[in-house]
């Protein structure tokens, strides 16, 4: 079996990312293609320095605009949001393997008393009046209702009937965000945007066991490698030890990936076959791995396995949101930056959108990292791009 080094790992994942060497995705052609490859990234609502899923596209589409997103999502309609890995954003061609998704919200809704007249109501008021927030669609009162997929809803009391509703139906697949005013959602019928041929489509996938396989060959593709252990990356498959084996073992028998050995990790490693290539130009020094910096998204697809990184970069991240003050290590929302094949540091930077200044309130080098003049040359870069994707002049420094 092959066995390459943990250099040679890492080179390889920052590639299939495309942090690393010349930008392999561009503009909102490339925002897509992106999006594409990873399957889905990750969406949280909370803006600091831009929402996650707009992060995970800065670091590695060049030229990218926090607009290029919302034009695929909510105007070109070649996006969707919902659930995969916690909230997602995904293809919509992918619409028809979240089938039993829509399957299951439409089973577990039926035992909430009331729902069914009040999901004829909102969909007779959408229908009729467009897209409508739980503001503005008129129905009153509250009942006992939760999420089949998240965490909408109360378990023991009850919630508005209009955000439930309308939560229910989207999770059915009868509605999709129309659009979103900051964090407020807008819903509108689905069957008025996702084509006929996608949205009618047969489920690809025969059972739960079919489901499983291409969600975890494409979890493999998002994060590039990875091995055989219970990992974050699987988050929201619902997979043991023994499913997780018998997954990976169907997909080598198929040859739809990889196996790979890395020096010092015992645990066996899998990439995609399809990136073959890639792995043949990674070990015989063909790959444009010419250095580059980025700032990483906390929910990046690459910080996916945090486990996995500190076995291949000996780098500990925690993501310090929710972490009182007084216990942060470093910051709110730090951010991990890539150099090369290294992660060097991390950083907080803070738009003061009203001055249209970008301020970088904390800068942290990982030991041992040398302040050269190319690794200085490059953070002024970066910095710079940073600030104007968030629509800052201006760059101020704490450090």
């Amino acid at each position: 079996m092959l066995t390459i080094t943990k250099q040679q790992a890492r080179q390889f994942i920052l590639a299939k990312q495309g942090l690393i060497g010349s930008y392999r995705f561009v503009g909102k052609a490339g925002t897509y293609d992106y999006v594409r490859q990873a399957g889905c990234i990750q969406f949280d609502p909370v803006d600091v320095c831009g929402k996650n899923a707009e992060l995970t596209l800065q670091s590695r589409v060049k030229g990218f605009k926090k607009s290029m997103l919302r034009e695929l999502l909510y105007e070109d309609r070649k996006l969707v949001d919902y659930v995969d890995k916690e909230l997602s954003i995904w293809p919509i061609e992918d619409w028809p393997y979240f089938a039993s998704y829509r399957d299951r919200s439409k089973k577990m809704g039926d035992g909430f008393e009331g729902l069914q007249e009040i999901k004829e109501e909102a969909v007779a008021y959408i229908r009729e009046n467009g897209p409508v927030c739980s503001d503005t669609l008129p129905i009153e009162g509250e009942i006992y209702w939760h999420s089949s997929m998240h965490w909408s809803g109360n378990w023991q009391k009850k919630s508005p009937a209009a955000r439930s509703v309308l939560e229910q139906l989207y999770t059915e697949g009868e509605l999709i965000i129309h659009h979103k005013n900051g964090s407020r959602k807008y819903y509108d019928l689905a069957e008025k945007y996702i084509p006929v041929a996608i949205l009618k489509a047969d489920n690809p996938c025969s059972d739960e066991f079919s489901l499983i396989i291409w969600r975890v060959l494409r979890r493999i593709g998002a994060v590039g490698l990875l091995w055989d252990k219970s990992s974050t990356a699987f988050l929201g498959i619902d997979m043991k030890a023994d499913l997780r084996k018998k997954v990976l073992s169907e997909l080598s028998a198929t040859d739809k990936i990889k196996s790979v050995m890395v020096e010092g990790i015992k645990t066996h490693f899998y990439y995609r076959t399809e990136d073959e290539s890639l792995m043949k130009d990674i070990l015989n020094g063909s790959a444009d791995l010419k250095p580059r910096m980025s700032f990483v998204a906390p929910l990046d697809p690459l910080l996916w396995d945090k486990a996995l990184i500190f076995a291949l970069w000996d780098f500990k991240y925690s993501w310090e949101i929710y972490t009182p003050a007084a216990k942060r290590k470093y910051g709110y929302y730090t951010l991990p930056i890539v150099y090369g094949d290294r992660f060097v540091g991390r950083i907080e930077a803070v738009p003061d959108r009203n001055r249209c200044a970008l301020h970088v309130k904390g800068l942290w080098w990982e030991q041992g990292i040398r302040q050269t003049k190319a690794l200085n040359s490059a953070l002024e870069k970066t910095l710079d791009g940073f600030a104007k994707f968030n629509d800052c002049k201006i760059v101020e420094k704490e450090f």
